[in-house]
């Protein structure tokens, strides 16, 4: 049976959960390495945050970035005792840097190291409770991207941060704006609107201070070409280029992440299988609301090997 090409896809933050990644820590060697390789990069022991931590420590963004980070590659080495094939990577706002290290463009030293900074600097770019983010369901993408500008002309900054899949959008900004676009996007129509349990209002036009202060770290960063094509949430266009990388992870802390548009621009080069690496299942469900013809396959437990080294093998 034709598998098509292949994309493996790293979960961001919200995919966090006490517990994750225990169980192959438990079971495999490969998992305790990186998960040590975490503990002496930071200096203190995200491991243990991961697997038995305070679920109110575990929420900070600052640690939050670099556990969901470290369980996936936890995760994928793991599965790469044996061979599974790979045409391009891609990942959820945080996750692009979990698709990096897949991709050989970063070390995982280097990449726990930057979505420490980068999760503190998100953290610290917004004064607690003034700004927030909230998912509009049901609601078409222009008409949205209008109501968005309207309310920010008025004053009140929102923009649209996440585009997940067909009829789920989530919009940023101060708690004003989000708040007011909220209540217009129901008068337009929109079937549903959440707010979020968030810390900021992360991928919106708040967060440029913290990017600026982040490109500074990702300049003194080591990045690679990468080895195989990472699609940029940015632009849902691949890159290989260092330098490119090194600019598209600057732009995308205050960028919205473009994930339905890169997920359709992978179905266009034929992937037919997805592979989730990490913990939660949430990007095989947008997936599925995008092409329910795919075929997805989600690794987070030692029970999700054996399927996905059964998939490939042969």
């Amino acid at each position: 049976m034709s598998r098509g090409k292949v994309a493996w896809v790293f979960p961001g933050q919200g995919a966090q959960y006490v517990g994750m990644g225990r169980e192959m820590a438990e079971a495999y060697e490969e998992a305790r390495t990186v998960l040590a390789q975490a503990d002496e990069t930071l200096g203190f022991a995200i491991s243990r945050l991961c697997m038995e931590g305070d679920e109110a420590e575990l929420r900070k963004t600052e640690n939050t970035q670099p556990a969901i980070l470290t369980t996936s590659i936890a995760i994928l080495r793991t599965i790469q005792k044996q061979p599974i094939p790979v045409d391009y990577v891609a990942g959820h706002s945080l996750g692009e840097f979990s698709a990096l290290v897949a991709a050989q463009a970063l070390s995982f030293e280097t990449a726990v190291k930057l979505v420490r900074i980068r999760g503190r600097l998100m953290e610290e770019a917004v004064p607690a409770g003034q700004g927030t983010m909230a998912a509009v369901l049901g609601m078409e993408e222009a008409v949205l991207a209008e109501i968005c500008a309207a309310v920010t002309e008025e004053g009140k900054a929102v923009d649209m941060a996440n585009l997940n899949c067909p009829g789920q959008i989530v919009v940023s900004g101060t708690r004003e704006g989000v708040e007011e676009a909220c209540r217009r996007a129901k008068e337009a129509g929109a079937r549903r609107t959440m707010m979020l349990e968030v810390s900021g209002p992360f991928h919106s036009r708040l967060m440029q201070p913290a990017a600026e202060k982040f490109r500074t770290y990702l300049e003194a960063a080591e990045i690679a070409d990468a080895q195989v094509p990472v699609v940029a949430n940015v632009t849902a266009r691949p890159v290989q280029e260092a330098s490119a990388i090194r600019e598209l992870l600057y732009r995308q802390v205050a960028s919205p992440v473009r994930w339905e548009e890169s997920v359709r621009w992978l179905l266009e080069q034929g992937v037919e299988t997805f592979v989730e690496i990490g913990p939660g299942s949430v990007l095989s469900g947008l997936i599925r609301k995008i092409e329910r013809k795919v075929q997805t396959l989600q690794v987070e437990k030692p029970a999700d090997l054996e399927k996905v080294w059964a998939t490939f093998a042969g």
